[in-house]
């Protein structure tokens, strides 16, 4: 510890050139990394906040709802294996609507769950949807931005049906649109409109499912012409969800291999300048695993202030993120996302350590005779 502070505070130029090098390098890895979980979440929540554990869908829809069609009697067999109050059917349809009395249009993705069910999203302004009441829908909050309140009507373009927005919910997104949460008399409605393909019977996109793995596999080995998925599954499969995500974590693994090697070639080169002094600490008596654990210390403490210069830094440029950027760090991610930088710059100071271990005493002494 003694001679890692030692040399710090002798060098000052050179550490910190390379703490400010870390600070921007952690700062960008955090920043990405909140970046892809939140694009994520602003991609699938509507998915990930239901309490389905499973998804029974089309066989041959490829894990996507959009693609998915099934009946009312395919609803009451998954009821008959999982139970009738662990089955609940999901209409899914991406759409565009206009705001009534304007020109406005917006994407967005239209949901239909039965009121009072667990599929229902949670309220937070305004009234949850009933079964009972045809035309009212509630949306996400993001709906707002473009001058949507309770009470507003939306025209759905395809159909021409209009809903009378009566309530908002909080963080409810498919596919980077806005969800709208409507009951089932009006998906029906909906489905009449389009020329419903079940010739007038009941159809759903999917069918949501709390069940164990054991029952998953009686829905797969008893259901023909489905398959069941499982959450994770389908929100991967929900469209541009890999893609969006696997170059973002392509990126975020380039820049911590950036990151370890920085480091390592800073200190590599600064062991190299060092040998002599190296050499003669050897001589002297300084064991060698002193010697290299001084040079990982440093690595260490450069690290972690770096990591927390970093952290204070992107708290306060998040406040100044606009409410529209889908971002998202949570603090076991963060947690995380902070180790694996630590753990990479100390690998990458194994370059370091290898050549302090392979210094000559007698061989550095004689470079610096005169």
């Amino acid at each position: 510890m003694f001679l890692a502070l030692r040399e710090i505070r002798f060098a000052k130029g050179r550490y910190s050139l390379i703490a400010a090098i870390m600070v921007l390098v952690a700062f960008l890895v955090l920043f990405v990394t909140g970046l892809a979980q939140g694009l994520a979440y602003d991609n699938a929540s509507s998915i990930q906040n239901m309490s389905a554990t499973h998804f029974v869908l089309e066989e041959d829809a490829n894990h996507r709802f959009i693609r998915s069609q099934l009946e009312q009697q395919q609803l009451e067999a998954v009821g008959a294996i999982a139970g009738e109050e662990n089955a609940e059917p999901l209409g899914v349809r991406m759409t565009t609507v206009m705001l009534s009395g304007s020109s406005t249009k917006l994407d967005v993705t239209l949901l239909a769950v039965r009121s009072g069910s667990w599929l229902a999203p949670d309220v937070i302004e305004g009234m949850t949807i009933s079964d009972q009441m045809e035309g009212y829908v509630v949306v996400d909050e993001k709906l707002k931005a473009y001058g949507i309140v309770i009470g507003s009507v939306l025209v759905d373009e395809a159909s021409g049906i209009e809903w009378r927005v009566d309530g908002f919910v909080k963080d409810e997104s498919f596919s980077h649109t806005p969800a709208v949460f409507l009951n089932m008399k009006d998906w029906q409605l909906l489905q009449t409109r389009n020329a419903n393909p079940a010739g007038g019977q009941p159809s759903y996109n999917a069918i949501a499912v709390k069940a164990s793995k054991s029952i998953a596999t009686k829905l797969r080995q008893h259901l023909p012409g489905t398959e069941t998925v499982t959450k994770s599954e389908a929100v991967s499969a929900i469209p541009g969800y890999k893609e969006e995500q696997g170059s973002l974590k392509m990126m975020i693994a380039f820049l911590f291999i950036i990151s370890a090697f920085v480091l390592a070639v800073f200190f590599y080169v600064m062991t190299i300048q060092k040998t002599s002094q190296f050499g003669i600490l050897k001589a002297i008596g300084s064991r060698t695993s002193y010697l290299a654990g001084s040079v990982a210390l440093q690595v260490l403490l450069l690290s972690l202030v770096s990591l927390i210069v970093s952290v204070l830094l992107l708290n306060g440029f998040e406040a100044l993120l606009p409410s529209t950027m889908p971002f998202q760090l949570e603090v076991s991610t963060l947690a995380l996302t902070c180790l694996l930088f630590m753990l990479l710059s100390l690998a990458g100071s194994l370059f370091s350590v290898w050549k302090v271990a392979g210094i000559d005493a007698l061989e550095a002494i004689g470079r610096t005779a005169p």
